[in-house]
């Protein structure tokens, strides 16, 4: 079983908010950049949001300011609020952490790249309908 447990998927309709969230047990760097990805079924996983330490993030194009990541590093936990969901956002999405070579690199510098990462969670399905 993984360090990282996703929660807060479902199914809700176009321009409804769902708020992801993942405790983060594994001992990482309270300024280590970590990531939310998501996966579409027969698509590549590609990153979503990333933050590095609070105000310093980084989000995708089509993210278009819908969804806002934060970090609570006293509580160990990472959040997604996902506000004016589309069904092109239905996917499996999973937080991620640096790999420990990438752990002292920028967001800017991995977060296109999933191989920079760990998944250790399952996933948290969300599905976005008409």
């Amino acid at each position: 079983q993984g360090n990282l447990v996703e929660t807060g998927g479902g199914s809700v309709q176009a321009g409804g908010s769902l708020t992801l969230s993942c405790p983060i047990k594994r001992n990482v760097d309270s300024s280590a950049c970590m990531a939310w990805f998501r996966q579409a079924p027969g698509q590549e996983r590609e990153g979503v949001a990333a933050i590095e330490t609070p105000g310093h993030t980084t989000y995708a194009d089509f993210v278009q300011d819908r969804f806002t990541i934060s970090r609570d590093n006293a509580k160990n936990f990472l959040s997604l609020q996902m506000n004016n969901l589309k069904p092109e956002d239905s996917a499996m999405y999973y937080c991620a952490s640096p790999v420990y070579e990438a752990e002292l690199q920028p967001c800017a510098a991995i977060f296109h790249n999933p191989r920079r990462f760990n998944f250790w969670g399952q996933g948290t399905q969300v599905t976005v309908s008409l």
